[in-house]
């Protein structure tokens, strides 16, 4: 049976390099990045040596990268294109690009500014959408899966600002009236993180990264792997749909 081919914005660090690493034995990986060539060959080359569970013919291409940013739609558009042309065919899609900057949730005038609610919104809204509609149509000829990056921040008010909790609520909302819209061909879900200690995660204050760890029911926090594995399972599931998976420890219970 030929390996599935999946697409993973921003898969070259944190969460989306280690999704990729989670489903390169068994997928050909597309993995978007927006400037970083260096560390984008160099996941590939990580990749490559994880075996293959299926021989790919050397015609074609197992893993590669794509530079563009999907807060601009005619880029997000392009990405899809040569994915497809370089791949033959789209199975998944990890839409896990996004956006914050860093501000006291608790203090409603650092949530008031308009450019990061824009920013926000593109990111972390509007380039899910985008990238929906413009794979729409190969997932659903392959019948494929659509997963979307969301955050306890939008399940939860908390998180690194009002915009990006706010826009990450709509952005797990988002996934499921795709859900309604793109069934019976497509399923589209979304997982939702707590605090994850990733190279953004540790920009938090020491402090605050131990009041989310005491705040988890397990007095851990979830790590990048686990979260990886839910975003595979719900990637390769055959049944779920317009599901949002918290992986938090607890946090929201």
């Amino acid at each position: 049976m030929a390996q599935k081919v999946a697409l993973i914005t921003a898969g070259t660090a944190g969460l989306g390099a280690q999704v990729a690493r989670v489903l390169a034995h068994d997928h050909r990986l597309i993995l978007n990045y927006a400037n970083n060539s260096t560390r984008a060959q160099d996941l590939i080359a990580e990749l490559n040596k994880i075996p293959s569970s299926t021989p790919t013919p050397p015609s074609q291409p197992r893993f590669a990268a794509i530079q563009a940013d999907v807060g601009d739609r005619p880029s997000v558009q392009r990405l899809v294109k040569e994915a497809i042309s370089q791949f033959g065919q789209l199975d998944v899609v990890v839409s896990n690009a996004g956006w914050t900057r860093m501000t006291d949730f608790g203090n409603l005038e650092e949530g008031m500014v308009d450019e990061d609610w824009d920013k926000c919104f593109l990111y972390n809204v509007k380039s899910h959408l985008w990238l929906m509609h413009a794979a729409k149509e190969e997932l659903e000829r392959t019948e494929g899966s659509f997963v979307v990056t969301a955050s306890l921040a939008g399940v939860k008010p908390s998180g690194s600002s009002l915009p990006y909790s706010v826009t990450k609520a709509a952005a797990i909302h988002l996934s499921k009236a795709l859900a309604v819209i793109c069934s019976p061909k497509i399923r589209v879900n979304s997982v939702s993180p707590g605090l994850l200690l990733t190279e953004w995660g540790l920009k938090f204050p020491e402090e605050k990264i131990e009041a989310a760890t005491q705040a988890t029911k397990l007095k851990r926090l979830a790590t990048v792997k686990d979260v990886a594995d839910h975003v595979r399972v719900l990637a390769t599931s055959r049944s779920t749909t317009g599901q949002n998976v918290v992986v938090d420890g607890g946090t929201s219970l």
